[in-house]
């Protein structure tokens, strides 16, 4: 008897990804368009199961639960911003130069993982998943306030606009790309954080 070739052993063969062309993160992607498409509550396993052309045992082959897979695409997105403050020129240096980094950094994070920022804005804390993202969205959302009121501080930003309105007006002009930013459009998404800050600090700017 010829000995199994071991390229095409069970252990390594497609047929662990369900069918052809679906692997863990293709999945993901079609749930979080399909999320974003009908809204997370709005969405069932029956519904991902068709839209993917699987069966919904392939599916949990890969994923544990809808809520499993919103946790995975939360955590692109959630990781992807808080990356930004570990950066170091988000912790050292003039307070504005910091702002302008982590601003342009957030900005990147939303065009590079569009469909899960996306998501993540859209969230209203109905799950555990969904309030433990929130939460963390409140602590990114802390920081940036306190990166601006270190740079009012410092004098190069505006003191006249209290810390929390001015960042929730900055992060409101950021977010607002993804209601309007298609990827391969008219707009260069790898300028767009800087054109961004560009407008939004300057209208902070002392001088």
């Amino acid at each position: 008897m010829t000995a199994a070739n071991p390229a095409t052993t069970p252990a390594d063969s497609p047929a662990r990804r369900g069918r052809p062309g679906y692997d863990r993160e293709g999945i993901l992607d079609v749930a979080v368009r399909l999320f974003n498409e009908q809204g997370y509550d709005a969405t069932s396993v029956s519904d991902l199961a068709r839209r993917l052309g699987l069966a919904k045992s392939a599916l949990y082959h890969h994923f544990s639960s809808k809520e499993e897979l919103l946790s995975v695409a939360l955590e692109a997105a959630l990781g992807g911003l808080e990356a930004v403050f570990d950066d170091p020129r988000a912790s050292a240096g003039a307070a504005s130069d910091r702002l302008r980094f982590v601003l342009v950094g957030a900005t990147d994070v939303l065009v590079a993982r569009l469909p899960a920022v996306t998501l993540l804005l859209r969230v209203r804390g109905n799950s555990p998943v969904e309030q433990m993202a929130l939460e963390r969205r409140r602590v990114f959302d802390h920081r940036v306030t306190a990166l601006v009121a270190e740079a009012q501080a410092e004098g190069d930003v505006r003191d006249d606009v209290d810390a929390a309105v001015a960042a929730r007006l900055l992060f409101g002009m950021i977010n607002s790309v993804v209601e309007w930013y298609r990827p391969g459009g008219g707009v260069d998404g790898g300028r767009l954080g800087a054109d961004i800050v560009r407008i939004a600090l300057d209208g902070l700017r002392t001088s």
